[in-house]
C-alpha cells in the first residue's frame, strides 16, 4: 500500500485507525481527514490504494464516499471502520462498494492484522459481521417455511417495504392509513423474527415478492 485515506470525525478514533494502518503498512503514506468535504477534496488530487471510512460523520454518511470511490477510484480497496453493526448500515455499505467491514471495538493490533490480509485477497471482516452475513445468506432457504403465516395484506406491505417505500406511501398505495400499515409492519417483524428493512428485503426476495 502506497497511499491510504483514513476518514473519521473523532480525533481519538482517527488516531487509532492511523496506528492500525501504520502497523499494517509501515511505509504507506496516510491522508487523515475528519469530514466528507475533506475526503472529497483528497480523492480529487490523490489516487488511493486503501480507504478506511467511518459511516456516521458530522456532515453526512460514509456510504456517500464509498460510492464515489467505487466510481472514480475502482482500484482502491474500501474498508468500513465503524461502531455500527446493524444490518441496514452493513448492507448499504456493501451495496455502495465496500470490500470490508470492521468494528472499531477491536484492538488496534487485530485491525492491523485484518488490513494486512487485503494483500492476500482476504476481505477484512469483524467476526460479528461475518456471522451476520452468513445468517442472511441462509435466510432465503428457510424463509419459504413462513410463507403460509403471512396474510395477503402483509405480503403486499412486505413487497413495498422491501422496495424502500416509506410507511405513508405504502398506505397511499394500498388505500389504508399509515397507522394500519404500521400495525402490519409490526406483525411482519414479529412473524419473520426480523428488525430491519434489510432483513425484510431479504425475506421478500425469498418469497418472490421483490
Amino acid at each position: 500500500m502506497h497511499w491510504v485515506l483514513v476518514l473519521d470525525d473523532l480525533p481519538e478514533a482517527l488516531a487509532m485507525l492511523q496506528e492500525a494502518v501504520t502497523q499494517a503498512f509501515p511505509a504507506a503514506r496516510q491522508v487523515p481527514v475528519r469530514s466528507l468535504r475533506e475526503a472529497r477534496e483528497a480523492i480529487g488530487w490523490q489516487a488511493f490504494d486503501l480507504a478506511l471510512i467511518d459511516l456516521g460523520l458530522g456532515d453526512g454518511q460514509g456510504q456517500e464516499l464509498i460510492s464515489l470511490l467505487a466510481q472514480t477510484q475502482p482500484a482502491c480497496a474500501v474498508v468500513v471502520a465503524t461502531i455500527y453493526n446493524d444490518d441496514d448500515n452493513l448492507f448499504l455499505a456493501l451495496q455502495a462498494g465496500a470490500q470490508g467491514y470492521l468494528l472499531k471495538d477491536q484492538s488496534t493490533a487485530w485491525l492491523a492484522h485484518q488490513l494486512q490480509g487485503i494483500a492476500q485477497g482476504h476481505p477484512p471482516l469483524s467476526p460479528a459481521i461475518a456471522r451476520r452475513l452468513l445468517k442472511h445468506f441462509q435466510l432465503p432457504v428457510a424463509v419459504t417455511m413462513v410463507q403460509p403465516l403471512l396474510t395477503a395484506r402483509e405480503r403486499d406491505v412486505l413487497s413495498l417495504l422491501a422496495q424502500g417505500v416509506n410507511i405513508a406511501d405504502i398506505g397511499t398505495a394500498l388505500g389504508i392509513s399509515r397507522y394500519t400499515v404500521g400495525d402490519h409492519v409490526k406483525s411482519l417483524y414479529r412473524k419473520l423474527n426480523i428488525s430491519s428493512r434489510a432483513e425484510a428485503a431479504l425475506h421478500a426476495r425469498g418469497l418472490g415478492l421483490a
